[in-house]
């Protein structure tokens, strides 16, 4: 990945830095009586315990001779987000190497801590820059979280189908790999009239999008396939959203953002892999061709499907992708999507919701996701809860409870999965209702560096 996707927090290693001692709250008792008289009594006046999130500047000679950081968990890269805005313009240099884990969290967090979306609206203070060598996996999984942010960020008259097309493409030509799109009326031809059926009302064509991409080298490479909800913009169709619904709903592409930027993470870290990622994107609009309530769409696997609600479209779109996933005979696929609003209501706005039906593969992200403290919470799959999808016209409706919303979605989806196939969804939120150090309002990656880190240690990493 490109360096300059990286946000304005960082300075070269050599730079003049001011020392930045980075003490936890639990050793810094022993720390503080390692520090001459001076500067003991001057945080002893302050009451300053290095408690998480807080920060000391320490008095020189010439003003401020360096600043004690306090953190919480060590590899945790929140535990370093605030840094950047609450530390004075300049640079500065942890006083104490870290141990290599520790170095790798402090510069992803300082990184996340000083992300800001400037596209529109430049200005604002200058983010206090860390000297330190940048870890190259750490520069890669945080320009990944980058592209997220400034995806789901960007408003949807410049983030549309199109937009989409032109990043994803970008993206396949900076690695090499092969990229094609299906647009429009091609889509019927080409056998994916689901995606078609959301995104015809729009003066946006639908579109199926497509990268492919092999490491190369000896030996047999495990196929991934990543599937990433692409909804442009989501006014709900003829089920039209409330305003206070509809006010985000730029970030229904963020699925689409997570996958696209963990193939990009996965192409510049060179994973043995055979990749494809595949990302069905479209706007939700309204018009004379909008597909309605009660219509029985046709889909790529021959399930026929009830509209129960047009504005559980997302699922609608992604079961043609999920049936080409199949038909490709990958070792796994793995899709991102901002599906229901049930997840939110079940596990609130930081906990991505996974379904999975592989066991070891839930477990496997589950404990990347403690390990890189990027949690996500597994739900069930329970199978009995597909009679809230029975419809009486059709083979399947798209919704028709009220009960369980986020497990019956992804119910639905199982349905397109071929049997034997492993596969896991993340429900994903892909935002920040309100700003905390390194999480700003807007834009998010949920689950993203878990997912990275499962896939990295399943390759032998």
């Amino acid at each position: 990945m490109d360096a300059h996707a990286l946000p304005p927090g960082f300075a070269p290693h050599d730079a003049d830095a001011a020392p930045l001692h980075v003490v936890g709250q639990d050793r810094f008792r022993d720390w503080l009586q390692a520090q001459p008289g001076p500067v003991q009594a001057w945080l002893s006046r302050q009451r300053f315990d290095a408690a998480a999130g807080t920060v000391a500047l320490l008095p020189g000679e010439g003003g401020v001779a360096g600043a004690v950081l306090g953190i919480g968990d060590p590899l945790d890269p929140y535990s370093y987000a605030h840094a950047p805005t609450a530390l004075p313009e300049g640079d500065w240099r942890p006083a104490e190497a870290p141990e290599p884990a520790a170095a790798r969290a402090l510069q992803l967090g300082w990184g996340l801590g000083a992300y800001r979306f400037t596209r529109y609206r430049g200005g604002g203070r200058a983010p206090a820059r860390l000297a330190l060598p940048v870890d190259a996996e750490a520069r890669d999984v945080l320009a990944a979280c980058v592209r997220v942010r400034d995806m789901v960020n960007t408003p949807s008259q410049d983030m549309g189908p199109a937009e989409v097309e032109a990043t994803m493409a970008a993206v396949a030509h900076a690695h090499g790999a092969h990229f094609s799109s299906i647009v429009g009326d091609a889509l019927l031809e080409e056998g994916f009239p689901a995606i078609h059926a959301v995104g015809r009302a729009s003066h946006r064509a639908p579109r199926l999008l497509r990268l492919d991409w092999d490491a190369g080298g000896a030996g047999r490479r495990p196929h991934l396939v990543l599937v990433g909800k692409g909804v442009c913009f989501d006014t709900g169709g003829l089920d039209i959203k409330p305003a206070d619904g509809m006010r985000n709903m730029k970030k229904d592409m963020g699925g689409a953002a997570h996958a696209i930027a963990l193939a990009e993470l996965l192409m510049a870290r060179g994973l043995p892999l055979r990749l494809t990622l595949l990302v069905p994107a479209v706007d939700n609009a309204i018009g004379p061709d909008a597909y309605r309530p009660g219509e029985v769409v046709a889909t790529r696997k021959g399930i026929s499907v009830e509209i129960d609600n047009t504005d559980a479209e997302g699922r609608v779109v992604l079961c043609d992708a999920l049936a080409l996933a199949g038909e490709l005979r990958p070792d796994l696929v793995l899709d991102f999507a901002t599906l229901t609003g049930a997840a939110r209501i079940a596990l609130g706005p930081d906990l991505p919701a996974l379904f999975a039906n592989d066991d070891a593969l839930a477990a496997d992200w589950l404990a990347a996701g403690q390990r890189e403290r990027d949690p996500l919470w597994r739900m069930p799959l329970w199978r009995p809860y597909l009679r809230y999808l029975t419809s009486h016209v059709a083979d399947l409706a798209n919704a028709g409870s009220r009960m369980a919303g986020a497990v019956t979605a992804a119910l639905y989806l199982e349905r397109f999965v071929p049997e034997g196939t492993k596969w896991a969804h993340l429900d994903v939120y892909a935002w920040n209702d309100s700003s905390r150090p390194g999480r700003p309002a807007g834009g998010e990656a949920l689950g993203l560096r878990a997912a990275y880190a499962m896939l990295k240690a399943r390759c032998g990493g």
